[in-house]
């Protein structure tokens, strides 16, 4: 069973910084892109980040360019978002994506909240 578990969400001042965990089991993780998606409270998903599977490729949003930084540590089945700078309007749920790229199925994660207030 594909599972995808979120952490390190929580309350912190604009202009701080949260570290975002995704830990995957269930397929082979070191195969898979992966990406980080959010969704703002009363608005859609907006995908953020993604990286290739060697983790050498990264892709970034234009509104979080140069504050977030995608990695992946494939020996631990895990993928990570360092958010820094952090702006109000990047309050949201951030979820772990994957999809197979065979099946085409998609796989999400629970979420993890986000809040970013003074």
């Amino acid at each position: 069973e594909v599972q995808l578990v979120e952490s390190g969400g929580g309350l912190v001042q604009p202009g701080g910084s949260l570290r975002l965990s995704c830990a995957a089991s269930g397929f082979t993780f070191s195969f898979y892109a992966m990406s980080w998606v959010r969704q703002a409270p009363g608005k859609g998903l907006e995908w953020v980040s993604g990286i290739m599977p060697g983790g050498g490729s990264t892709t970034y949003v234009d509104s979080v360019k140069g504050r977030f930084t995608i990695s992946r540590n494939n020996a631990k089945n895990t993928l990570y978002l360092q958010m820094n700078s952090l702006k109000p309007e990047d309050t949201a749920v951030y979820y772990c994506y994957a999809r197979d790229p065979d099946s085409l199925n998609d796989y999400w994660g629970q979420g993890t909240q986000v809040t970013v207030s003074s």
